[in-house]
């Protein structure tokens, strides 16, 4: 027991030196609150005593109000795989800007983008745009219900397909929609059978993500995404992949790493090249259902939608930066630096290890452990401390403009933190 107080007092000082380095962004959190409940507008990003206050990025860095510079290792959560400053990004920005920044019509960017993803992704045989990926996974869950019939939709343990969808433990967020949802273990193929035929001739959608990304980026098994493709066929509902974080793991998203092509996919994030972004798309028989020109379509709304900076910094993103090559390079460096910080962990005995697909991923305390939370908020930290800034949770979403030498920093930092905390991580292999 005493030694386990160790972890309690390198917590303590760890948030006593994140205090005092940080006057800056506690002054900024005490201004918003009169403004905003808890001075926060996006939940995911507050953590106590509070949090950083970001004033610029470039690059892969970011710089906070106090001044301190940070390689970027999170991403803005998958959403900034390009980085804070692409010059491609830029440049088609400016131009469109030139031309006026919302034409009250059809303009002739959308259609590019459109064509691009559907050439990108094997299910989009049509797509339609949203600002967010919650809206497009709102908006893949209502054609679903249109196209059957049916209210019922099952979802997994630990998803989270937007604000108003998400799934945490024990029964899902008290602010999701009000549908009919049905819930079973993610990645239990018999569990999740088990709970679909329970509910056949009503189930309208399987909504699922291939990885967990708030979740944990915990990768689906193959043979579970394989048997939800054959259930959603034989029972005639719409198998949809929430791709908004596990698009960027292949050109084609991880939907073409495996060869299961759902009916429909939504997407979000870096698509928009940095700008608000949302997709939903699939099979032309239900997209079709949104075709004006047809008696009785569906309507789909919204006045961004088709908004002229995202079409076009979505369209050069995709198009001039985000080749397959460069694609694949990033989602290989991944997948090198998850096996290097498991060895690390390894191999000191650290308290830890890395789940996750190519350049996604996220470090979690060993399973088991009383003391879990406060090694997740240790870490957090001590990676401020030295300089890396990755989600107060432990996600880790690698950039385009990254190096080998920051993913070496990076590195090189974990393994000093290791060092420094031996006694700690000792302390509660005595203890356990």
């Amino acid at each position: 027991m005493q030694n386990a107080r160790r972890l309690d007092q390198a917590l303590d000082a760890a948030i006593a030196g994140f205090t005092a380095a940080n006057p800056g962004s506690a002054r900024r959190l005490r201004e918003a609150e009169t403004f905003m409940p808890g001075g926060n507008t996006r939940s995911v990003l507050f953590y106590a005593p509070f949090p950083l206050c970001m004033v610029k990025g470039w690059g892969a860095r970011l710089q906070d109000a106090d001044g301190h510079i940070y390689v970027d290792m999170l991403g803005e959560y998958t959403a900034g795989l390009f980085g804070h400053s692409e010059p491609a990004v830029r440049t088609a920005i400016d131009k469109v800007l030139d031309d006026g920044i919302n034409l009250s019509g059809h303009n002739h960017l959308e259609a590019d983008l459109a064509r691009l993803l559907c050439e990108r992704f094997a299910s989009l045989e049509m797509v339609r745009f949203t600002n967010s990926g919650t809206e497009a996974n709102l908006m893949a869950l209502a054609t679903a219900l249109a196209a059957t019939g049916r209210q019922k939709i099952l979802v997994f343990q630990n998803a989270y397909h937007g604000s108003m969808i998400s799934f945490p433990p024990p029964g899902g967020s008290r602010v999701n929609v009000p549908y009919e949802f049905v819930l079973a273990p993610y990645n239990d193929i018999d569990a999740a059978l088990r709970t679909a035929r329970q509910h056949e001739g009503d189930l309208a959608a399987i909504l699922v993500e291939p990885m967990l990304g708030a979740g944990g980026a915990i990768p689906a098994d193959p043979q579970f995404l394989q048997a939800l493709r054959d259930e959603a066929t034989r029972q005639n509902a719409v198998l949809i992949f929430d791709e908004v974080m596990t698009s960027r793991l292949s050109p084609g998203g991880r939907q073409k790493l495996l060869g299961i092509i759902p009916d429909m996919t939504s997407l979000g994030k870096y698509i928009g090249g940095g700008m608000s972004f949302g997709a939903f798309g699939g099979r032309a028989d239900l997209m079709r259902m949104y075709d004006p020109r047809v008696a009785g379509s569906l309507i789909h709304a919204g006045t961004f939608n088709n908004n002229v900076l995202t079409m076009a910094a979505g369209y050069a993103a995709m198009s001039k930066v985000l080749t397959p090559q460069r694609i694949e390079k990033l989602n290989a460096d991944g997948d090198r630096l998850r096996k290097r910080l498991n060895e690390q962990f390894r191999n000191t005995g650290a308290p830890y290890h890395v789940t996750g697909l190519g350049s996604v991923m996220n470090i979690h305390p060993l399973s088991g452990l009383p003391d879990a939370d406060r090694l997740k908020d240790l870490l957090f930290f001590d990676l401020v401390a030295r300089g890396f800034y990755i989600a107060s949770r432990g996600m880790i979403a690698l950039s385009l403009p990254l190096t080998e030498g920051d993913v070496d920093d990076f590195v090189t930092a974990v393994a000093d933190m290791i060092s420094s905390r031996s006694d700690v991580y000792c302390s509660l292999e005595e203890s356990a």
